[in-house]
C-alpha cells in the first residue's frame, strides 16, 4: 500500500508545538472586521490549540510533518 501524502492545505495552516500539540489560527478573520468589536478582533488574532479530540484525526493528515 502506498504511503499517505501530507495534506498540503493543512500543513500551511498549523504548527506543531514543542510538546506535540497542534497550534491553529481562528476562523472569521478574513473580512467584515468592522462588524466585530475591538476585543473580538484581538482575541481572534491570537493563535489557539486544536482540541484534543481532533488531534488524532489531524495528525493522520499531517503524518509526514514533525
Amino acid at each position: 500500500m502506498p504511503k499517505q501524502k501530507t495534506h498540503s492545505g493543512l500543513k500551511k495552516r498549523i504548527k506543531i508545538t514543542g510538546t506535540g500539540k497542534i497550534k491553529r489560527g481562528h476562523a472569521y478573520t478574513g473580512h467584515l472586521k468592522t462588524n466585530k468589536t475591538h476585543k473580538e478582533n484581538k482575541d481572534l488574532a491570537k493563535s489557539a490549540l486544536v482540541h484534543p479530540t481532533d488531534e488524532k484525526r489531524i495528525k493522520t493528515l499531517i503524518s509526514n510533518l514533525k
